[in-house]
Order: structure tokens, then sequence, then C-alpha cells
């Protein structure tokens, strides 16, 4: 897959098949449209393009402390390397982009700049200058231009729809069995690990204090959580809690694992934390032993899941 950073960086040496969306969490829905695009760049010996932007045109056209997205833009992008697309395009989305007409955003991007084919989009779509076209606008556009309109359907569009608003949901509440179902792989947290406050080092859990840069990325439900990771080259499992640690008056989320048979220096090593099952939600304990024996008791759940995958 190539990936270009901006619609002008991209020139096709043959006709394409688009398809454009945000294709946050690359969940199932969304992976049954990607596999309609496949196959119809195949049918007509075209590339494959989907074109998305970033950021978010709702963090440019909305408040942006209100947006939580399922994948930061590296995560989409490796979830998208892996479906077979040929280009992946991600545009710059400003104001001065959202003004573009239906008319130019089809003759100087779809078509001067795509040598388009067919677009595959679904029914709802609208587009252009204040989302004034729609599909049927779209078809007499590719009349005009000589391309092929697919739409997708209703209930494909609502299956997409129902899926984003099922994984943030089952996020939200600490379902993450359903979360990973409808997304077709265990949810990821992305970050570097930083120095804490290494509390879990003098009680016998030292834990990695995971950093996200990115605020955008949906953080669930607090609690504590059974994950893996891929440390030194290995599958490794482990235990993480998402919270402020009451226990110690801790003021800040903090996102902290503690890993089993595992024991390295990872400070500044960038990890990905693949969230398996929810144990329990956040509590404040009377004292530090009383915390040491609730860790204890959630390592042998995490153990007795393990054991059961």
């Amino acid at each position: 897959m190539k990936i270009h950073r901006s619609i002008y960086d991209f020139k096709p040496e043959k006709k394409t098949v688009v398809t454009l969306g945000t294709f946050d969490g690359v969940h199932i829905g969304h992976r049954k449209i990607i596999e309609k695009l496949l196959q119809s760049a195949a049918q007509n010996q075209a590339e494959s393009v989907i074109l998305t932007f970033f950021p978010h045109p709702r963090m440019v056209l909305q408040d942006r402390s209100e947006i939580q997205l399922l994948n930061t833009l590296d995560e989409k992008i490796a979830l998208l390397e892996n479906t077979g697309l040929d280009h992946l395009i991600i545009h710059p989305f400003d104001e001065n982009f959202s003004r573009l007409t239906a008319d130019e955003f089809v003759s100087k991007i779809l078509v001067g700049q795509f040598n388009i084919g067919k677009i595959i989009i679904g029914h709802d779509h609208r587009f252009g200058r204040n989302r004034t076209a729609n599909i049927d606008d779209l078809i007499v556009f590719g009349q005009e231009y000589g391309f092929e309109v697919e739409q997708i359907s209703a209930q494909e569009i609502d299956a997409v729809s129902v899926s984003s608003t099922k994984i943030r949901n089952a996020l939200h509440q600490g379902n993450i069995a359903l979360a990973n179902e409808y997304l077709g792989y265990p949810y990821p947290l992305n970050g570097t690990v930083v120095q804490g406050k290494q509390l879990g080092r003098t009680i016998g859990f030292p834990t990695a204090n995971l950093h996200i840069a990115e605020d955008y990325k949906l953080i669930p439900k607090i609690g504590v959580y059974v994950v893996q990771s891929q440390l030194e080259g290995r599958t490794v499992f482990g235990m993480m809690s998402i919270g402020t640690n009451p226990t110690v008056a801790g003021e800040h989320l903090t996102i902290e694992t503690y890993f089993f048979d595992f024991d390295a220096d990872l400070y500044g090593q960038k990890i990905t934390l693949s969230l398996l099952e929810y144990l329990r939600e956040e509590q404040k304990f009377e004292s530090i032993d009383a915390l040491k024996t609730a860790i204890a008791n959630d390592q042998q759940k995490a153990l007795g899941f393990l054991s059961k995958k």
C-alpha cells in the first residue's frame, strides 16, 4: 500500500476505483466496503484508492475536545496496510478544503487528480461546500465526466454506523468482548512508557506507565483489564489499570500495566497494549496491604481468563 499525504501527491498510473470516509476503527463493517472496493478494482483492472482526512473534519469544524476516535492515525494506517489496498490518501482537512464546491471536488479532485473510473459511496453521502450535493448529484457528475457510481446500500451503511456506535459504547462500558467482536481485533492503546510514581515496584507489582500522545484517542472505561503486548520479540500478558490511583490519593488519569513473567526496563519504548478482558472497576482501598491483596486476586482472575483462551 502506498501512502500519500495529500491529494495532490497522488498520480495514478491507471484508472482508479475510489471510496472515501473516516474509516475510524477499520472495523468489520468497514472491511466489507473495502472488500467491495478491492473486488471492483480487480474486475476493472484499476487501482484501489481510499481517500481519508486528517485532522478528522469534525475536529476542524466543531469543538475538537468532543472528538474521541477509535484509532490514532498511525493505527489506522497499520490496519489498512493489511487489507490489500493499493493507495491510501490522507489529505490535510482544513476550512479551505471544506469550501470546495461539489463541482470543484469532482472536476479538480476525482477527475483531475484521481483519473477516476468508479466511486463506491454511501447512499446518504453528502459532499461539497456546506454538504449541499448528494448521491443523485454525483450520478449526474458521473454521467458528465464518464465515471461509474456504485451506491453502498442503506443496510450496509447502517451496519457500519451501528458498528462504530456499538464499539464506542462498549468501550465506555468496559465491554471489551463486544468491542473486539465488532472491531475484528483487540482494541489497542499505543504509547510511550514513561516514569510514574513507582508505587507498584515498592509493593511487588512493577508497572509500565503508558503515555498516549494523541488526545483524541478514546480511552476505555476506568478499571482493570487483561492485556497482551509484544515485548522483546515475544507475546507477553499482563494486567492494565486505567484510573487515578485513589488508594494513594492520585489526581491524574494514568494507564499502568503489570506484565506477567517479564522484567525489563521499558522506559522510553513505544509499546502497544491490546485489551482482552475487563476485570473490575477501580476501587479505593483502606490500606496498601488491601491494595496488594486485590492486585493478587486480579492476577489470579486474569490468569484464569487466559487459561481459557
